[in-house]
């Protein structure tokens, strides 16, 4: 018999389902609860097409996890069903197959109706090898949609047409699910001294105090997810012993995670009033990355517009990164070419000279709004997004190498090539920002060059001459009218 086609989906035209106007291919009715009307008109008329259908709009694919619509294509995987298609929610990252989401996303709205309605998968054959009677039984099940209450006779993974069938020990009385596993947080609770929601109730009034307090946001942020963490392991927040314990126990820490979750808990122990003999863990200290040049310019060259124009303006000034996510449109003067930031942690405030390069990178930028980078939630967000374009590029070049450059990478080489530049100790202090020359003093012991190798120029008009410089080229001297520029390899 002939199966019709029914409305391909846009996200790639594998979900088709039944027209209404054949049989079913088992030889069944078709369950007329579930296929679209046709218009009155259309029924009164002998002479009208039978193969006409009531125009339906398909509705977008939804994240399981979240529900957002947000979803690219993620490629495609070969599978002992065939090809299904991977999904990545551009909202909450997480990835998914259509496998997981073809139930709704074959959904259409009918026009006549007024509402969606939910039609059987054409190619099911394909799909769910097994005898007819199987495929049968799941021709005319519901579709969940999700976020709604599946009700009662809840079935295990209702996102999944695999399992959307299935449920756990029936007995004869009706369905039921099985317990939920105890996560370590309630079996914490459970042998301490406060459950969950007092818990998490404290750690919410403690970030609440620290926000009135004058803490930056990403302090606040850091604390909160350190607290939350040492809850998951296990620890009584109440018990400075147990939260001592819980950390010593962490093999796979480094004594630089271990000493943040120790200044994590100083904190709320200070302010729930909590004595305490805080932990010593003493990271050693080791000498910063620093990249070539080169290997910044591939990673720039290798992300889209926005983090592309972020990392320019961490190589050419050494901000920090929040420092950079804060510039807003009136920071910047492009009439004479000077870039104002707002300091972080105490810094002091800074004006930079821009290139003729970064500034053609950021009048590409669409301006949504007063921030720069407001295109962006925030700056956790664009730096999951870089680290997303970092991975590709190394792929891209076979260089391991990049996966070290982080955005703080570009502000160490910054300095580094600063002091290499002038043997200037206090030039690089006042660069980036430091209040002590404590911490600037780290640079000076990165300039360690074998051998003094640079790159040679030759410049000998004025246009030629300015490009050399914003390159960062440095004039050593002139010979038959021409001028000498060099910079370190």
């Amino acid at each position: 018999m002939d199966l019709g086609s029914g409305g391909a989906s846009e996200h790639g035209g594998i979900g088709r389902s039944f027209s209404h106007s054949h049989s079913s291919p088992l030889g069944t009715k078709p369950d007329p609860s579930i296929v679209p009307k046709q218009p009155q008109a259309s029924l009164s008329n002998s002479n009208s097409n039978s193969n006409s259908k009531a125009p339906s709009i398909p509705i977008p694919i939804l994240c399981p996890e979240c529900g957002s619509s947000k979803a690219w294509k993620d490629g495609r995987r070969l599978t002992d069903r065939g090809f299904v298609q991977r999904w990545l929610c551009r909202k909450c990252g997480y990835r998914f197959s259509l496998r997981d989401t073809e139930a709704y996303s074959s959904a259409s709205k009918s026009k006549d109706e007024g509402g969606y309605e939910f039609k059987p998968l054409a190619k099911d054959s394909d799909r769910f090898p097994g005898s007819p009677d199987a495929l049968e039984s799941i021709k005319g099940a519901s579709i969940p949609i999700p976020g709604s209450d599946p009700g009662p006779g809840k079935k295990l993974n209702p996102l999944s047409i695999d399992n959307r069938g299935c449920q756990v020990c029936v007995p004869e009385g009706g369905s039921k699910n099985l317990a939920p596993a105890e996560s370590k947080e309630k079996v914490a609770t459970r042998e301490g001294t406060a459950d969950a929601a007092t818990v998490y109730g404290e750690i919410t009034e403690f970030l609440w105090w620290m926000k009135k307090q004058g803490y930056k946001e990403a302090t606040i942020v850091g604390r909160g997810s350190r607290l939350r963490r040492l809850v998951k392991l296990g620890a009584d927040l109440f018990n400075p012993e147990s939260i001592a314990e819980t950390i010593a126990k962490q093999d796979n820490w480094s004594e630089a995670r271990k000493e943040g979750m120790v200044y994590a808990y100083d904190l709320f122990a200070k302010w729930k009033g909590i004595k305490w003999e805080r932990p010593i863990y003493k990271p050693p200290r080791k000498l910063p990355f620093i990249p070539l040049e080169r290997e910044i310019d591939d990673l720039i060259a290798s992300c889209n517009k926005y983090i592309a124009t972020f990392l320019q303006l961490g190589k050419e000034t050494g901000a920090r990164a929040g420092e950079i996510y804060g510039l807003k449109w009136f920071d910047i003067d492009f009439e004479n070419r000077v870039l104002t930031f707002v300091p972080e942690k105490g810094s002091d405030p800074r004006a930079f000279k821009m290139s003729g390069r970064l500034i053609a990178m950021l009048n590409r930028l669409s301006r949504e709004g007063d921030g720069i980078f407001a295109h962006y939630k925030s700056l956790n967000s664009l730096r999951r997004c870089f680290e997303r374009y970092r991975k590709r590029a190394a792929d891209k070049f076979g260089n391991p190498r990049l996966l070290r450059i982080s955005f703080h990478t570009l502000r160490h080489w910054k300095a580094t090539m600063e002091y290499a530049r002038t043997k200037d100790i206090l030039h690089v202090m006042k660069t980036l920002g430091h209040r002590r020359i404590e911490n600037t003093l780290i640079y000076t012991q990165l300039i360690k060059f074998e051998s003094d190798e640079y790159i040679c120029k030759t410049a000998k008009k004025p246009e030629e001459v300015s490009d050399l410089i914003e390159k960062g080229f440095e004039y050593v001297c002139e010979h038959e009218g021409l001028k000498f520029f060099r910079k370190r390899k």
